[in-house]
């Protein structure tokens, strides 16, 4: 079973880009063949990080056919969407008639979905899961970037349809300090690089390997939504 993950959620800055930087990093650690896809034209972050990484312009609608022509190359596809870009691809998937797309080249979608504490992002959630329903499977990242409160999305309708009708998963990505996320950013480098770098002293690097131990551990947990069926 092919795979493909769309990492979306149409409000911006809720850390779309910097968990598909450090999921297509662990997919690279772990040796797990893929292929990285870009949407972004403004803030390429993912290609910025891995210069491998494919990019789509979505402003050219025939050019989103390049997920599934990847799609039929590779076992697993992994997206990063820019932002205020849910509309584009509901109703891209609803002119393919994307459940017959799927079935044809024996791949499943899952919607990897960044939550924080605002209700806007919560919301954008919602919209998915009532557009897709059981067309796809969900996981939810819980970005702690910000505010290590999650009551809206706790205490909301969507995850509890997520999490009791359509087999919804969840996952945290804990803070990273401030500090660390320039630097990173400064030196254009991924965890795994920064390790063995010498921006980075001793003290930087223990703190970087720690934060990246736990996201690694804690995407083995929906590994079975994330990568493609052995």
């Amino acid at each position: 079973m092919k795979r493909l993950d769309l990492i979306l959620n149409g409000k911006g800055g809720v850390g779309k880009s910097f968990f598909a930087v450090n999921f297509v990093q662990f997919l690279k650690d772990r040796g797990i063949a893929h292929v990285a896809i870009d949407s972004d034209n403004e803030n390429s972050t993912l290609k910025r990080f891995h210069p491998d990484t494919r990019f789509l312009d979505l402003s050219n609608r025939r050019e989103l056919d390049g997920i599934f022509s990847a799609l039929e190359k590779a076992n697993l596809v992994v997206m990063d969407c820019r932002a205020a870009s849910t509309d584009l691809f509901v109703d891209y998937f609803a002119e393919i008639d994307l459940p017959a797309v799927l079935s044809a080249m024996g791949a499943a979608l899952t919607l990897v979905m960044p939550v924080n504490h605002e209700s806007d992002s919560v919301d954008q959630i919602q919209r998915l899961a009532d557009q897709f329903g059981k067309k796809c499977s969900y996981v939810v990242i819980r970005n702690a970037a910000h505010s290590e409160s999650f009551a809206l999305f706790e205490s909301s309708e969507v995850r509890a349809k997520l999490k009791d009708k359509l087999g919804g998963q969840e996952i945290s990505m804990t803070r990273l300090q401030d500090w660390l996320v320039e630097s990173l950013n400064a030196e254009n480098l991924t965890i795994t690089a920064a390790i063995n770098h010498p921006a980075f002293n001793l003290l930087d690097r223990q703190r970087l390997q720690t934060w990246q131990r736990r996201l690694y551990a804690e995407i083995e947990t929906v590994s079975d939504l994330l990568l493609p069926a052995k």
